[in-house]
């Protein structure tokens, strides 16, 4: 396993986008790992990267991000220690501030095209969606 992705708290979001086992384990053959690198590549363009950060933060894979996926991927980046958690009252309030911004249509999700536009405008998203081998 790679030191960088072991780490991530996103790791298994990462396996299940780029698995193509049926077995819907995770796994990745050696084609699905080369995919997965190539992503995550310095040569991967925004729009390629933004793609799988989108997919990788859809946790029920129904292709929009809603309050469910945005509370799992707040979860993933704070920990799972009572004293890094958010407060309902905090999760509530940063999603309402996430979709104010992100969320064009107001349909109360963020789907791939609002999600690209808010990433085209953050300078350090490229830079950070990497592995370095």
């Amino acid at each position: 396993t790679l030191p960088e992705l072991k780490s991530n708290p996103f790791r298994k979001r990462i396996c299940h986008v780029f698995s193509t086992s049926e077995l819907k384990d995770g796994s990745l053959s050696f084609e699905d790992f080369l995919d997965l690198l190539s992503a995550f590549s310095d040569s991967a363009t925004l729009e390629i990267k933004s793609h799988y950060a989108f997919r990788i933060f859809d946790f029920d894979d129904d292709g929009t991000l809603d309050s469910g996926d945005l509370e799992k991927l707040v979860n993933c980046l704070t920990g799972e220690s009572a004293d890094t958690r958010l407060t309902p009252e905090e999760m509530i309030q940063l999603i309402n501030n996430i979709l104010e911004e992100s969320d064009i249509d107001k349909d109360g999700t963020v789907n791939l095209s609002e999600f690209q536009h808010v990433i085209s405008r953050s300078p350090d998203f490229v830079s950070s969606f990497k592995i370095v081998l």
